[in-house]
């Protein structure tokens, strides 16, 4: 039975992830994500996300890199940057994400510079707003845990 305070931190929870889905942040692929986590991996979704955020930041760096060169001219290079940042991306549910990739990609592909930039910029833009608000999920995810008197569900809540 949860208590009162880990009731409301629950109803936190609904209402952050439904804001997230309504925004259009998330998409169900994060909800089958969440589904795949059970008693056995009870940190399932904390890592994978951590990994996609790990990855995302390495791949966020080698395009802006590739930006910010003089002469940048390599656009394959980018588009295959952003296929593994965009399935990445889509596998965890980070809609948004994805979008942006979309768009970037398209540009990459026509060349053009500017609007590369322009859409990497909103890419660093959605990542970190991502980021933000699935580290207040899962902090509330850990509020909750500890209020019932579970204990601490996730060990390390770590979005670096």
């Amino acid at each position: 039975m949860l208590g009162l305070g880990a009731t409301q931190l629950e109803d936190d929870m609904h209402r952050l992830l439904s804001s997230l889905f309504h925004q259009g942040v998330l998409d169900d692929h994060f909800s089958q994500l969440q589904r795949l986590q059970d008693h056995d991996s009870p940190n399932f979704v904390v890592e994978v996300v951590s990994i996609y955020f790990r990855e995302s930041e390495k791949l966020l760096t080698t395009l802006r890199a590739l930006l910010l060169e003089r002469e940048c001219t390599d656009y394959k290079k980018m588009g295959t940057h952003l296929n593994r940042l965009m399935g990445s991306s889509s596998s965890i549910g980070a809609n948004r994400v994805r979008n942006v990739c979309v768009a970037l990609r398209t540009f990459s592909e026509r060349s053009n510079r500017a609007g590369c930039i322009n859409s990497l910029e909103q890419l660093e833009y959605e990542q970190c707003l991502l980021k933000s608000k699935l580290h207040e999920l899962f902090q509330l995810e850990q509020q909750r845990l500890m209020a019932s008197g579970l204990g601490y569900g996730y060990h390390s809540i770590m979005l670096d």
